[in-house]
C-alpha cells in the first residue's frame, strides 16, 4: 500500500475528484471531468518514466501530472487543457498520502482488534495464574501472568484511543495551490475545496497545511509509540523463553525457530522481528521530527524527508503489528514452570509479606532486620527462608506454624492483581 504504485494511485485519485469537484463548482466544463477522470488510471503509467522525471523537477506529481495531460489530449484536447487546474504539486501528494493512510488505517484497526482480543482472553485465562515478577531482571515479588498480559492490553487499548482521536486530524484534505490561498480559483476556491473534500471523503481543514506537518507526524509518532509497545511486549515474551526460565513460548510451527545447526534450539523468531520494527522506529520517528520547522509556505527539503521515511516508518510499524496479533493467541503458558519458578529462591521471594505480617506486632524496622537476617541465613546455608524463620523464637513467639505457612503461599500476595485485570477486560 506504500509502494510507487500505490503512491502514483492516490494522486491519480486525487487528480480524478479535482477534476470532478471543479466541474461540479463551474470552475471547468463538466464535459471535461469524465475525461481526466478516465485517464487516472494507475497502470497507464510507467513508474520507471515517471522516476526519471522526478530527478529533473523534484517531485513525482509533476511528471504524473505531465503524462496525465498528454494521456487526456490524445482523447480529448479540450478537456486536458484543464488537467490539474488550480491545484499545486504537494496538493496532490500529500492527498494521496492521507489517501494511502486510510487503507493502511483498516488494516491496523483490523491488526489491533485481533491483538486485543488474544490479549484480553489471555489476561482473562491466567488471572490467578501466579508467576514470579521481576524488577531488574530479579525476582521481586510474585504476580499473576493475567496482570502481565492486562498491562499489554491496557497498552494496546491506550493507542486503540489515541488513533480514534488523532484519525480526523489525519485523514485531512490538502488543497490550497501554489501557495496555499487557492488564489488561482478565484472566488470558486472554498466551493472547489468543499466539493473535493466531498468527493475524497476527507475532512475539510480550516486551513491548507503544506508547511504545517503535525497532522502526518502525530501519525508517525504514534506509530512509534506502538511499536514502542510492541516492542516491549516482544521482550517480555522473549525473557520467559529464555531456557532458565521456560514459562512461555511462541507458537510452536514446523521449521519455525529452529537454528541451521542446534536441532533443540526453538527460538523467538516473532519476538525477534518485532524488536528490530521497535529498534528501527525511533530513527524514523526523529526524521520526522526533525523536519517539522518549514521554510514559510512550502519546505526546502524537509518536506522530502518524509517522502521515505513516513511509507517506511508505517510498513515496519504494521508488520510488528501483523506478527505480534498473529503471535498472542497462540502463545504457550505453562503454569506449573511458574510455579516452579516462585519457589527458585526457597522463599526469600515471600520475605515482604512475612516481614509485614511480623510489622504489624512488633513494628516495621524490627521486623525488616529479623527478615533480613534470615534471608542471609536461608542463602549461606542453602536451605528454605522458611525453615530459618520456624527456629527463630522472635518470630515463633508472634507467628504460628500454620500461619507462617500461609504466609508462603504466593497466591496469596499478588494484591490487587485480580481486580486491576477486571478493570482492564470489563
Amino acid at each position: 500500500m506504500f509502494d510507487d504504485r500505490a503512491r502514483l494511485r492516490g494522486m491519480l485519485d486525487f487528480e480524478a475528484a479535482l477534476a470532478r469537484a471543479e466541474a461540479k463548482a463551474g470552475v471547468i466544463p463538466v464535459t471535461a471531468a469524465e475525461p481526466i477522470a478516465a485517464q487516472c488510471r494507475a497502470e497507464l503509467f510507467d513508474p520507471r518514466d515517471l522516476a526519471d522525471g522526478v530527478a529533473k523537477s523534484g517531485n513525482p506529481a509533476i511528471p504524473m501530472v505531465r503524462r496525465l495531460t498528454a494521456l487526456v489530449g490524445a482523447v480529448d484536447a479540450e478537456a486536458a487543457r484543464f488537467v490539474h487546474w488550480g491545484a499545486t504539486s504537494q496538493d496532490a501528494m500529500d492527498t494521496g498520502l492521507v489517501l494511502q493512510f486510510r487503507v493502511a488505517l483498516e488494516i491496523i484497526d483490523a491488526d489491533l482488534a485481533r491483538l486485543a482480543e488474544g490479549l484480553a482472553g489471555m489476561a482473562s485465562r491466567h488471572r490467578s495464574t501466579p508467576m514470579v515478577g521481576r524488577t531488574w531482571l530479579q525476582h521481586a515479588l510474585p504476580v499473576t501472568f493475567g496482570l502481565k498480559a492486562a498491562g499489554w492490553l491496557d497498552a494496546v487499548r491506550r493507542h486503540q484511543d489515541r488513533l480514534a482521536e488523532l484519525r480526523p486530524r489525519l485523514l485531512t484534505l490538502q488543497f490550497g495551490g501554489a501557495a496555499g490561498t487557492l488564489a488561482a480559483l478565484g472566488d470558486r476556491g472554498l466551493d472547489v475545496a468543499e466539493a473535493l473534500a466531498a468527493e475524497l471523503d476527507l475532512i475539510l481543514p480550516a486551513t491548507p497545511w503544506h508547511a504545517h506537518r503535525d497532522r502526518v507526524v502525530e501519525f508517525g509518532v504514534w506509530l512509534g509509540m506502538l511499536t514502542g509497545t510492541l516492542g516491549k511486549i516482544a521482550h517480555d515474551v522473549s525473557l520467559l523463553m529464555q531456557t532458565d526460565v521456560a514459562e512461555v513460548f511462541e507458537p510452536a510451527g514446523a521449521g519455525k525457530g529452529g537454528s541451521s545447526t542446534m536441532p533443540h534450539k526453538r527460538n523467538p523468531v516473532t519476538a525477534a522481528a518485532v524488536l528490530a520494527a521497535s529498534t528501527r522506529t525511533p530513527g524514523l520517528v526523529a526524521t520526522l521530527l526533525a523536519a517539522m520547522p518549514q521554510e514559510h509556505e512550502r519546505g526546502l527539503g524537509n518536506w522530502h524527508a518524509e517522502w521515505l521515511t513516513l511509507p517506511d516508518l508505517a510498513m515496519t510499524a504494521m508488520g510488528g503489528l501483523r506478527q505480534m496479533a498473529d503471535m498472542v493467541p497462540g502463545l504457550e503458558v505453562d503454569p506449573g514452570r511458574m510455579r516452579a519458578n516462585l519457589e527458585t529462591t526457597r522463599g526469600l521471594i515471600m520475605a515482604e509479606r512475612v516481614m509485614m505480617a511480623l510489622g504489624a506486632r512488633m513494628g516495621r524496622l524490627k521486623a525488616h532486620e529479623l527478615v533480613e537476617h534470615a534471608t542471609r541465613k536461608a542463602v549461606a546455608e542453602n536451605r528454605h527462608l522458611r525453615d530459618v524463620l520456624a527456629e527463630d523464637p522472635a518470630v515463633t513467639n508472634e507467628l504460628a506454624a500454620d500461619e507462617l505457612d500461609r504466609l508462603f503461599d504466593p497466591l496469596g500476595y499478588v494484591g490487587q492483581a485480580a481486580t486491576f485485570v477486571d478493570r482492564v477486560i470489563g
